[in-house]
């Protein structure tokens, strides 16, 4: 047996060749040990053999066939075209003629394009610019080279931008490249308002807007989807209006501004030249955007369709008194999706116990008391906040001055509801706001007035739990007004004992939150019968509670102790009725009671995240 150990050193000698070692060595080999001995693996011979290969076929040595565009020859080896395609595969390995052909003339390819998927067939190397991408990226597609192909997409995608995202997605259709389409259709939904002033948008065809705008995913306003569509079919009026009913469709008219629908839908001229345009306007006046609505059960799907994806629910906190009891302007945003409070702009006054509700993605906070330095006069004023601005404004002031008092939302109105008045009078009254017209006007008045009762709406019914009476006795009625018929009744019950404890709408039924109580009670209007819940785990009242995503959240108020003393609390609590649970949420920034919890939902904008 021959010895591979030579006398003073290993086969090589003692020390490495120059040639492999160190870092050298690590990137070209990779080598493997074997129960039989040792697989060598030099990664550098594949790359090796292709530049000969290049040299070989730029030399036009052993070239056997040229591959053309028109006029342009480009020679190659027959082997290596068709070991690296599919495509030069069933040419050159089949019976057709191009396998035996000097010259194979390929249509359909620009020739610097076919120059180029040539030089990355011997390199593996492809310069990509935006001059040549295209024509570049049809000749992967055809040649059958899908890394190529997916370089160009990439790059492609890294040239996305609301101005012509729609364009690209046209392209990724033509080219079938499903990479490209999800990003740029990801764009043209996710930057809806830049994208809806580009150029692009008014070159789309009829059944590519209809898609686009009937989207779930589109982040958009639905009052910027109808500009958008009424601005497609100005641009070619007479060969577009013929789409315009199809197209007022893809609006989701239910979430639409009732005041824009108003001014700007209602008497838009073109709309109105229609009579189908017309009809269907008329359809949502009554089901969307009156008191009552209508009850044709042929058009209840077009009014009760949900909310686009793009839109989130938001829980927000207004006013209140916080640590030390003070009166404090804040207002604090909470997000489901990132878990996480954020601060938002402040009321433009202190407010004590003003009340807050949340309409067409703003909040109105109704009256309280204007707490100043030696003088607290009750106000009637009205502050509207916009999400989208994160900015308060002026709104047309209540007809009477009011604190402590409740109110609640249905369809396009607010009810503002009792109170104490600017004498500190008990306030049996209830004004109304139209926020089509913007005026508040008065309607009937409560059969017995009370303060801090739980108050909630369901079908065409405002009710009143409970509450306390002018020497803060408990009063067990349910106090009903039919909104449609302006008028009120009431219900005797034993059932009813909260105090400063709100309600929630929570699917079906009606939920009474606490109360000085750890009750939950969920009442059913249909039966006229409570269903008691799992009960909280403080007895509480002043606190918040809102709806979102079929689940109660409450958030703070003020807790009695096991010895009767009351405490402050920053609680945030879950209930989900699906389980009858409940679960901690963790805790507020600081304590706080006596605020408004509300439910927004919105189109996400960079106040929700600041």
């Amino acid at each position: 047996m021959v010895s591979l150990r030579a006398r003073g050193g290993n086969f090589l000698g003692e020390q490495d060749s120059p040639g492999i070692s160190g870092c050298h060595r690590s990137k070209a080999r990779m080598d493997e040990v074997l129960p039989d001995g040792l697989l060598f693996k030099d990664h550098n011979f594949c790359s090796d053999l292709l530049r000969q290969l290049n040299g070989l076929r730029q030399s036009r040595i052993l070239t056997d066939v040229c591959i053309c565009a028109g006029s342009w020859e480009i020679p190659c080896h027959r082997n290596v075209l068709a070991s690296s395609s599919p495509y030069f595969r069933a040419m050159f390995c089949s019976n057709f003629r191009e396998s035996s052909e000097a010259k194979v003339q390929l249509k359909g390819i620009a020739s610097l394009a076919l120059e180029q998927v040539v030089a990355y067939v011997y390199t593996g190397e492809a310069h990509i610019t935006a001059g040549n991408v295209l024509p570049l990226m049809e000749a992967a597609s055809m040649l059958q080279y899908p890394r190529l192909f997916e370089a160009c997409s990439s790059y492609l995608q890294g040239q996305l931008a609301p101005s012509n995202c729609l364009g690209m997605i046209r392209l990724s259709e033509v080219l079938s490249c499903e990479t490209l389409k999800r990003k740029a259709t990801e764009v043209a939904l996710t930057c809806f308002p830049e994208v809806a002033a580009s150029a692009d948008l008014k070159e789309l065809r009829a059944l590519e807007l209809r898609d686009y705008l009937g989207d779930d995913g589109l982040c958009g306003e639905e009052e910027k989807v109808f500009e958008a569509l009424m601005a497609w079919v100005r641009h070619d009026l007479q060969a577009r209006k013929r789409y315009l009913q199809e197209l007022l469709q893809q609006v989701r008219l239910q979430y639409i501004h009732p005041a824009f629908f108003h001014h700007f839908m209602a008497g838009d001229t073109l709309l109105q030249s229609s009579p189908a345009c017309r009809d269907f306007l008329e359809a949502a006046r009554r089901h969307v955007f009156s008191a009552c609505g209508a009850s044709a059960p042929d058009c209840r799907p077009l009014w009760h369709g949900p909310p686009r994806s793009s839109y989130q629910d938001f829980l927000v906190l207004v006013g209140g008194r916080k640590d030390n009891q003070q009166t404090t302007r804040d207002v604090l945003l909470y997000s489901t999706r990132t878990g996480e409070w954020h601060s938002l702009a402040q009321l433009p006054a202190r407010l004590y116990k003003a009340s807050a509700v949340a309409l067409h993605r703003s909040i109105y906070v109704l009256g309280g008391m204007a707490v100043s330095a030696g003088h607290s006069p009750v106000s009637r004023a009205v502050y509207i906040f916009s999400l989208k601005l994160n900015r308060w404004h002026m709104g047309e002031p209540l007809l009477a001055a009011r604190y402590s008092h409740s109110s609640a939302t249905h369809r396009n109105f607010i009810f503002a509801i009792g109170g104490l008045g600017d004498r500190q009078e008990l306030l049996g009254s209830m004004e109304r706001y139209d926020s089509v017209h913007n005026v508040w006007e008065r309607v009937a008045s409560m059969p017995v007035g009370v303060l801090h009762p739980a108050v909630a709406v369901k079908d065409q019914r405002l009710y009143l739990f409970g509450g306390e009476d002018t020497m803060q006795s408990p009063v067990r009625l349910i106090q009903v007004y039919h909104l449609s018929r302006n008028s009120w009744f009431k219900m005797e019950t034993r059932m009813v004992k909260n105090v400063c404890g709100p309600a929630a709408l929570l699917g079906e039924r009606i939920v009474i939150v606490g109360g000085y109580t750890r009750r939950i009670l969920a009442y059913d209007p249909q039966s006229n019968k409570f269903v008691k819940c799992a009960d909280m785990k403080d007895r509480r009242m002043h606190h918040g509670a809102a709806v979102m995503g079929n689940k109660l959240y409450v958030t703070g108020g003020r807790r009695l102790t096991t010895d009767c003393s009351i405490e402050d609390s920053a609680s945030f609590d879950c209930y989900d009725p699906q389980t009858d649970t409940w679960t901690s949420q963790g805790q507020l920034p600081h304590t706080l009671f006596d605020h408004a919890c509300l439910t927004l939902q919105c189109v996400p904008s960079v106040s929700t995240h600041s």
